[in-house]
């Protein structure tokens, strides 16, 4: 289908992009353009008007600061993939971004973009949830920030207002004792996850010294599976606990049917992916 009629306007900075928002009522953001170009040509949204950012260098790059990892919002799939830093200090990263979409998918689309769209079947949410990551906005009264467990509302739905625009993601870097696992399952390669897990452990010699569970597309936005991570938390691993802690993950889901599964299908899945996600994080903590 074809897009409805739409103004275009190419921003040249963080603030230009900003006064724009304002200025144009109902105006949209596009970065790599593969979440909102596709639902403007099914006309599920029909912004009046896009302002692109692709050329802002300022949203691009990676940082290292102090014990945070500072990734801009319009840093590529790709160019995570590539970086030297995300590999030392957050390598989660890299293996989430390698099983999102294709290679050409992962050569525009952007970090910021797939975290500011708020869509519950993307990956970066329910993993900047596990990684007790904060976004930095900017809007018209300047820059401030949101924790990734305060940012995503609901489908489609975060707390971005409506003049502000996401800049940079900054996530902990790695400690010792750390461990990451991401399980996804999808029908076919560049489609959304099915269900996905993120989990994240702080091991303490041979106890879980703290964890954190992000999951995909089980919900109207990603969420953390809080009961699950309770039931962990102190404990050493064991079978019993870890299928104690898969029944709080299977309940804490409250996914869509679609052509892709049922509610409790995509539930089960969620919790055997989460097994799976946590037993990779342990092993990964270890070495």
């Amino acid at each position: 289908m074809i897009p409805s009629p739409f103004e275009y306007h190419k921003a040249t900075s963080i603030s230009d992009a900003v006064a724009k928002l304002a200025q144009f009522e109902e105006a949209k953001i596009i970065a790599g353009g593969h979440s909102l170009l596709p639902m403007m040509k099914l006309r599920f949204a029909e912004p009046p008007c896009l302002i692109d950012i692709n050329g802002i260098s300022e949203l691009k790059g990676i940082t290292l600061e102090s014990d945070h990892l500072v990734i801009g919002a319009m840093t590529s799939e790709n160019e995570i993939i590539a970086s030297d830093l995300v590999a030392d200090h957050c390598p989660h990263l890299i293996n989430v971004a390698k099983l999102i979409a294709d290679p050409q998918v992962r050569n525009r689309g952007s970090i910021g973009g797939d975290i500011a769209h708020g869509d519950p079947g993307n990956d970066h949410p329910a993993v900047m949830l596990s990684l007790n990551a904060e976004f930095v906005v900017h809007g018209p009264d300047g820059e401030r920030t949101i924790a990734a467990s305060d940012f995503f509302l609901g489908t489609y739905w975060t707390a971005l207002d409506e003049n502000e625009l996401l800049v940079k993601i900054r996530i902990p870097t790695r400690k010792s004792g750390m461990g990451y696992g991401y399980e996804k399952l999808k029908r076919k390669t560049g489609d959304y996850a099915v269900a996905g897990a993120s989990v994240v452990v702080q091991m303490n010699g041979d106890q879980i010294d703290d964890v954190r569970i992000g999951l995909t597309n089980v919900a109207p936005c990603a969420i953390r599976a809080e009961a699950a991570e309770d039931i962990l938390r102190g404990q050493s691993p064991s079978a019993d606990l870890f299928a104690r802690a898969s029944e709080a993950v299977r309940d804490a889901c409250d996914p869509a049917e679609d052509l892709r599964g049922d509610a409790e299908y995509k539930s089960n899945m969620a919790a055997v992916l989460f097994r799976r996600a946590v037993e990779k994080a342990i092993a990964d903590s270890r070495g």
